[in-house]
């Protein structure tokens, strides 16, 4: 594979959603992000911040086109709808452009679908039709892949615009099988909806995984950023270093 293309690399830039969730994250280091999802050698598709930084980050970035996305119900997916709702209330007033929503996975995975169902369509009607909705499965905590499938399914069902992997809070992230189960049930739905594999994705070649995936399953040029991301915070270090020619490396530290 490729792991030195830097026409590799900047297709993949194009679609990071450079993340900072950190246990310590500050305005210092927001700052810092935002600088860096504008940067040289191009602008990433969005940042992905705590609720509490979106105010900032709309001044610092204001009409640039990188996005600004925000995360609800993070990282347990196990807040109570109403507190989840008010979340999504204020991150929309603060003007977040999108939300990655954690379903209740681990009550779906214990068989009650239903508070899932119910916080995506909620979720969605807060939403309305502009944010984009990112809804969060935690992947890598299913047994097997027919739970990915059924819980694809269920958030799609429910007004996901993205189904995304991971939190990657958990010890298992986003997976290739994974995504590729994904993706297939994106394939087979009736109308457009989009992958975000995150967490764990550290280097070029993981990178280059994800996208020939897309490429096979939903056909070259699928892969753009309406229709996917990359939840990462290293790994644009590394695909830039690539774009200017340097040694290729590995992304270090938690997502």
């Amino acid at each position: 594979m490729p792991f030195f293309d830097a026409a590799l690399a900047q297709r993949a830039l194009s679609l990071l959603d450079l993340t900072d969730l950190s246990d310590n994250a500050d305005e210092v280091g927001l700052e810092a992000l935002c600088a860096k999802a504008i940067s040289t050698p191009g602008p990433v598709a969005a940042i992905c911040i705590w609720p509490r930084f979106v105010a900032q980050a709309r001044t610092i970035l204001g009409n640039s086109p990188v996005k600004i996305a925000t995360v609800v119900n993070f990282p347990s997916g196990d807040e109570p709808l109403p507190e989840v709702e008010q979340q999504i209330q204020g991150a929309l007033n603060a003007q977040a452009d999108e939300i990655d929503l954690v379903m209740p996975w681990k009550a779906f995975l214990h068989g009650d679908p239903e508070p899932a169902r119910i916080m995506i369509k909620n979720a969605r009607s807060v939403c309305g039709e502009a944010p984009t909705l990112k809804v969060i499965l935690e992947t890598g905590e299913y047994p097997d892949l027919d739970r990915v499938r059924e819980a694809s399914e269920l958030a799609i069902a429910a007004g996901a615009d993205f189904i995304k992997t991971s939190t990657g809070k958990t010890a298992h992230s986003a997976s290739l099988a994974a995504a590729r189960t994904m993706l297939k049930v994106i394939a087979a739905t009736g109308r457009p909806v989009g992958l975000k594999p995150s967490g764990g994705i550290r280097s070029l070649a993981d990178a280059t995984g994800y996208l020939a995936l897309a490429d096979e399953i939903m056909g070259p040029g699928w892969a753009r950023p309406e229709t996917f991301r990359f939840g990462a915070s290293g790994l644009h270090q590394v695909l830039v270093d690539v774009i200017g020619g340097a040694a290729v490396g590995q992304a270090s530290g938690p997502y």
